[in-house]
């Protein structure tokens, strides 16, 4: 049993304890005793709210089974359906028009748009990798990924393979041209760059291999420049309010093989971060938040280090500082040297033992968040480290799992009281809703009226909205295969509906309109194909699982204006809500048994894959391979949809629970085999009884249907605690 603090009426481990006294609080103007009492406060009055709110989720939840099951003998009819939520108050009223009105936002969040990293906030090394990913080298992501293809000699070698290398400054050459193109020429035909004053202040000269010197096609992208009194070292370029830098050295083994001496061309990337407690983290216990908070005051405060091995070298990753130029004007340029970072709390339905009453009874884990994230940001607010985060004293942090407009106004009253508890101007607190609950997208607008002053942004979740969409829908019938949701009609309608609200209640210039993952971080040549979409579909920013992605992501927003595709998008029609509102059912259709046993297999796979990281290693978001040994970024959303659709088939009659423990049998040997050269990895077949593992994953399809809106947390929170113990013991 750890020691815990007697303190304010609250019993506080005391780890948790020690980090707010000794880190957190010093500095910031804030007693360590403050923090206490006002939680004390917050928990008596607003944790009854919290308990409402989630059961009325529960009683919404009931109806709507009795619904599905008293209307399983008559074709559905979404206009019929539309008229009972009505009823039931799940779907509210609309108000009228309204604009969100929020203040001190940061330029990355209200006018730049270009890719969105998600990290694990309990890992030190990814997060720094995730802050430092505001700046990416283009031959980097190229070079060494699928983009470039390996045929005709093309291989990725361990030495430098001067054939790739000409195939990534060609595709790199070609970038240029496309977006910062120079007056009758190529960036091919340059034999040198030079800076030359003109009346409208220094502009960007090209001299080309055949004398004749030639300027930028739009001279206003040239913004800055690095120069000493040696060398011309980097020109910056800016496209669509994105800057694009050309280092220069001829000396470089890559610069000595190009005509003008680019060694690497660097494109600013990962615009914003959101630094993870959420889905993509273990944290079952005060230990494990407690590495969380201190990675986030780490961040923010700027003293947040890691160290590592790699190739036998050990190295330390730090936060990189702002980078400084000469503007083209002659003053000083200085440019943030990392992403604006923005902090996920958890669900309203999470509660934690780290900090209980005196009676026992656990807190509400986002209570807790929503206080010590902001105590810690405030060493970022008052200037207390090396580096700034926000620059206009806002604190972002998104809010996931929000079911429709009263959980918004309970999460909004929660941080007006940690505003006065910690002393900070009112509405410094803005929120990112996350549109990933079906309550939430059906009323999306009253949802954003609730935080109107304070919105940052909103972002659908394909995989979230999905387990949702098919837990909610549980009695309705049988889903469709996986694969297939995400081309329904539903889904079509929900991520339209929501980049037209959006556009609708005046998020362009204000706030991002976000789109979800990319989850195949192998897959980049597909991923620059597909991903797109996003920016054309008039979506702001969208996420990525590496800072290599962010940097191939964010040719797209070159390729796209989007805020002159969110005008053109301002007069289309909202898309259909009767549309989001018909489940993604199978109906009459008949599925073969290679098909059940398939879809069956690769759900059960993925399952095993993701949770025996998570209840073993306490890794919340792990590279997971699945059936076709392809690496997949999974989290507990991922996990959630799975899960949920294994559920619905086993009630439905679609598969029988002896078929599914046979198939997890089957895919647990093989997930063992894909891990076999992890130290770490303990294997589990054939042991399948005794392993918790394999029991958690087993647990969450036996007993998705009725687990709250088929939430993975508990579960796996259950199996990790007993997975840490039975560690502990055996030491």
């Amino acid at each position: 049993m750890n020691a815990r603090v007697q303190v304010s009426g609250l019993s506080v481990d005391q780890r948790l304890f020690d980090l707010v006294e000794s880190e957190m609080a010093p500095g910031t103007g804030v007693e360590s005793a403050r923090v206490w009492s006002e939680l004390a406060a917050i928990v008596s009055d607003l944790g009854p709210t919290n308990r409402q709110l989630l059961e009325a989720r529960n009683a919404l939840q009931e109806r709507i089974d009795a619904w599905h099951v008293q209307c399983r003998s008559v074709p559905f009819e979404s206009a019929v359906y539309e008229d009972f939520l009505k009823d039931i108050g799940y779907l509210l009223p609309e108000g009228p028009d309204f604009k969100i009105n929020t203040q001190d936002v940061d330029p990355e969040i209200a006018n730049i748009h270009g890719p969105q990293l998600v990290v694990p906030l309990d890992n030190a090394r990814y997060a720094i990798n995730a802050a430092n990913a505001r700046w990416g080298s283009l031959y980097d992501a190229l070079y060494g990924t699928d983009v470039i293809d390996e045929s005709e000699g093309a291989e990725r070698t361990a030495a430098y393979n001067p054939i790739r290398g000409s195939r990534v400054v060609s595709f790199v050459h070609a970038f240029l041209d496309s977006h910062v193109g120079l007056r009758d020429a190529k960036y091919s035909d340059v034999a040198q760059f030079s800076i030359a004053d003109s009346p409208s202040g220094m502009q960007l000269m090209a001299t080309l291999k055949n004398d004749k010197a030639v300027v930028l096609q739009a001279p206003e992208k040239f913004v800055g420049f690095r120069r000493t009194s040696e060398r011309l070292e980097s020109l910056l370029l800016r496209d669509n309010g994105l800057h694009i830098e050309l280092l220069i050295d001829r000396d470089h083994p890559i610069g000595r093989l190009h005509s003008a001496g680019i060694k690497d061309v660097v494109l600013e990337s990962a615009i914003t971060t959101i630094q993870d407690c959420e889905d993509s983290v273990a944290a079952v216990d005060a230990a494990d938040k407690v590495g969380v908070y201190r990675n986030w005051l780490g961040l923010m405060n700027g003293q947040l280090e890691a160290s590592f091995e790699k190739n036998g070298r050990k190295m330390t990753r730090r936060l990189e500082p702002d980078r400084t130029y000469t503007g083209s004007n002659g003053e000083a340029l200085v440019l943030p040297g990392r992403s604006l970072l923005l902090v996920r709390n958890v669900g309203i339905h999470m509660y934690t033992d780290a900090v209980t009453t005196q009676e026992g009874a656990e807190v509400p884990e986002g209570f807790l968040d929503a206080l010590l994230t902001a105590l810690a940001a405030l060493h970022d607010l008052r200037n207390l480290g090396k580096h700034r985060n926000s620059r206009t004293g806002s604190i972002y942090i998104v809010k996931p799992k929000l079911h429709g407009p009263a959980e918004v106004a309970a999460t909004i009253a929660l941080f007006s009281r940690v505003e006065d508890a910690l002393g900070l101007p009112p509405k410094t607190l803005k929120i990112g809703i996350m549109d990933e609950e079906r309550r939430t997208t059906v009323n999306l607008k009253e949802c954003i009226r609730q935080a109107k002053d304070r919105l940052m942004f909103i972002n659908t979740g394909f995989l979230d909205r999905t387990g949702d969409e098919i837990h909610t829908s549980m009695e309705a019938g049988p889903v469709i295969p996986k694969m297939e949701i995400k081309d329904a009609a539903w889904m079509l309608a929900y991520e339209d509906r929501n980049v037209d609200i959006g556009i609708e209640v005046g998020l362009p210039g204000t706030a991002q309109i976000g789109k979800g993952m990319w989850a195949m971080p192998e897959r980049m040549a597909a991923m620059l194909n597909a991903k797109v979409a996003h920016p054309r579909s008039g979506a702001s920013t969208a996420w990525v699982p590496s800072p290599t992605a962010a940097t191939l992501h964010a040719i797209h927003y070159h390729q796209v204006n989007v805020a002159a595709r969110q005008t053109e998008l301002r007069g289309r029609l909202r898309a259909n809500l009767r549309s989001i509102l018909s489940p993604p059912l199978l109906g009459c259709r008949e599925l073969t048994n290679d098909q059940i046993q398939r879809e069956l297999d690769n759900n059960a796979q993925g399952i095993l894959g993701y949770v025996v990281r998570w209840i073993d290693q306490g890794i919340g978001c792990s590279k997971v391979l699945d059936i076709n040994n392809v690496g997949l970024m999974e989290d507990r959303a991922t996990l959630r949809i799975s899960s949920q659709h294994i559920s619905n088939w086993l009630f439905h009659g679609i598969i029988t629970e002896q078929q599914v423990r046979r198939s997890f049998e089957r895919m647990a040997a093989i997930v063992d085999e894909q891990n076999a050269d992890d130290r770490g990895y303990v294997p589990m077949a054939p042991g399948f009884d005794d392993n918790l593992a394999f029991q958690a994953a087993l647990d969450l399809v036996l007993a998705g249907r009725h687990e709250p809106n088929g939430y993975t947390e508990r579960i796996l929170s259950t199996r990790r605690r007993a997975a840490k113990s039975r560690n502990f013991r055996g030491r």
